[in-house]
């Protein structure tokens, strides 16, 4: 299902919890543009995240000042498209980027294109697709409790039939860590936010966004070799459970070589299968925080 947005429109969405301060959002986008000659300027596309303050997330009032308490992502379409970010904090600037020239915007008119947004504490990282827009370390206020994910498409001369954008796939997950600080100085990082298919070894497509950052982790620290260990709950037969967590952890290393472009040489992979339980397998909780992947460092 995809959620249209006109000119002159601002869409919130209906998260009513705040993020904390780590956390990562993912949304498709589909900038439509209809028309036999791009005459006129196009309308700048925002996007980004706020703060309610004592107003619930959901309230309409906050579509009047959107940037009041935001940190957000313009992209201003023209033959060499350009982007920036911009933080307020009670309605004064906290931040500004330089622009980024997205040359390749006005070339996916009309296709679906992926955002990823991390954000841990003060730095906040943007991706399209499997280009870094932006990584930021000082973008986000830490004064703002953030709770609100916004999108909004400025004006135009063009009808409501040849411009406009749609929505899909909106996910946020929150409490994610601080991947970079665990792997490479404490030399492990565990998580739960890689999903697999029921009793598969096919990854998800909601688990993209934190093997991404696996894989910038890795790319940033070249030579960096680390083992990967996938572990199951108890449920099902334990050698099958092993097999799958040995399979499991394979999958999660074939994306990071034919996906991100990390080196083959540089992964190992194991498995555990419910042989070292995090957590307590009688409950679901529990048996969901057994179901993990973890990055131990070599």
């Amino acid at each position: 299902k995809w959620l249209r947005g006109y000119q002159n429109n601002r869409i919130l969405s209906g998260n009513t919890k705040a993020f904390g301060e780590n956390y990562t959002i993912e949304f498709d986008l589909l900038f439509s543009f209809n028309s036999p000659v791009g005459y006129y300027v196009y309308p700048d596309l925002e996007f980004g995240l706020l703060s309610s303050g004592d107003r619930s997330t959901t309230d309409n009032s906050l579509l009047a000042n959107l940037h009041q308490n935001a940190s957000y992502i313009r992209i201003h379409p023209k033959e060499t498209s350009i982007a920036w970010m911009e933080s307020y904090a009670d309605g004064r600037l906290h931040f500004k980027s330089d622009d980024v020239k997205l040359e390749e915007f006005m070339g996916r008119f009309n296709s679906v294109q992926h955002y990823s947004i991390q954000v841990q504490k003060t730095r906040l990282r943007c991706w399209v697709n499997e280009r870094k827009l932006f990584d930021m370390p000082r973008a986000v206020n830490s004064s703002l409790k953030m709770n609100q994910l916004f999108f909004s498409l400025g004006g135009s001369s063009y009808g409501e039939d040849q411009v406009g954008y749609f929505l899909s796939n909106i996910k946020v997950a929150t409490g994610v860590p601080d991947s970079r600080h665990k792997l490479v100085e404490e030399g492990k990082f565990s998580t739960t936010g890689i999903l697999f298919a029921v009793n598969s070894a096919v990854i998800k497509p909601a688990s993209y966004a934190v093997v991404k950052e696996i894989a910038t982790v890795l790319k940033e620290n070249a030579g960096l070799k680390i083992n990967i260990t996938g572990h199951t709950s108890s449920d099902g037969n334990a050698k099958a459970n092993l097999e799958l967590s040995r399979q499991r952890a394979a999958s999660v290393k074939a994306m990071l070589v034919k996906e991100f472009g990390i080196p083959a040489e540089n992964l190992s992979t194991d498995g555990k299968g419910d042989a070292q339980p995090a957590a307590d397998n009688k409950t679901q909780e529990g048996r969901i925080q057994n179901r993990r992947v973890e990055f131990i460092k070599l």
